[in-house]
């Protein structure tokens, strides 16, 4: 009877053990929420402009959440400007769980956000929300808000999305950006990237997101030429155990609202 016993024991600590290697490789990664408010008319974007800037931010930072960034489109097609896009970096999954009943306590958020908070049905202050939940990349765990300075309607913040066939070929461009050195090629070429990060639930897996900033559009140009022709982007893109792990990418054009942490 001894053996089963401790085979059984056996099994329970090397449950835990995987379970503590696990928390302790993400222990160090943050997380983030990258929430898509789309608008209909320019009333709804005033509303969720004020709800924004005087009660949702201020909520968050004393809820202990800084460096918010908060865009809209760069685009001359209005489907797409109608949109503000909130990207909030969490310390741990706890932490996002449980920020909605937090602020909810909060009576300075409540009463700064009441129009917005309790509006009718038939005059929502927005058509939809979408959320993206991601987990930071190893290489960059930690996000940097950017440094480019300058007019925030020139600046640049380029967000891009890059879609994968299946989950395994999604883990190699992981291995790409980070093993693989695309990371360290980006902060080498100055790209003031924001945050590179794996979805880990949204509504277009398997994919990762990242963001870069830059001063204007002739920046940007220019730094995409430099890694265009960088020799080491060009040797490792050739790389055959790198080859078609993207099926689809997503470029988004945005710039800070005034209000933005960033």
């Amino acid at each position: 009877m001894k053996t089963p016993v401790r085979n059984y024991l056996t099994t329970i600590i090397l449950f835990f053990a995987l379970i503590f290697s696990a928390n302790a490789q993400n222990q160090d990664l943050e997380f983030y929420q990258l929430k898509t408010y789309f608008l209909k008319n320019d009333n709804q974007e005033k509303t969720v402009d004020s709800y924004l800037k005087d009660a949702y931010l201020p909520a968050l930072k004393r809820a202990g959440i800084e460096n918010v960034g908060v865009f809209k489109t760069i685009s001359n097609d209005n489907s797409d400007s109608l949109k503000i896009y909130i990207l909030i970096p969490f310390k741990s999954l706890e932490q996002f769980l449980t920020l909605d009943s937090m602020i909810a306590q909060d009576k300075s958020y409540v009463s700064a956000g009441a129009n917005y908070i309790n509006a009718k049905h038939d005059k929502a202050p927005y058509e939809r929300i979408s959320s993206t939940l991601m987990k930071a990349f190893t290489e960059m765990p930690v996000m940097q808000t950017s440094k480019v300075k300058g007019p925030r309607k020139n600046r640049v913040y380029e967000l891009r999305s890059y879609e994968s066939a299946t989950e395994a070929i999604y883990q190699n461009k992981v291995d790409m950006f980070n093993a693989g050195g695309e990371v360290e090629l980006f902060e080498s070429l100055g790209f003031n990237a924001v945050f590179y990060a794996e979805v880990i639930s949204g509504d277009r897996m398997p994919n990762l997101m990242y963001m870069t900033t830059f001063e204007n559009m002739e920046s940007r140009d220019t730094h995409w030429d430099a890694f265009r022709t960088a020799p080491k982007w060009l040797k490792l893109k050739v790389e055959p155990k790198y080859q078609n792990n993207v099926s689809k990418a997503d470029i988004i054009l945005l710039y800070p609202t005034e209000y933005s942490d960033y």
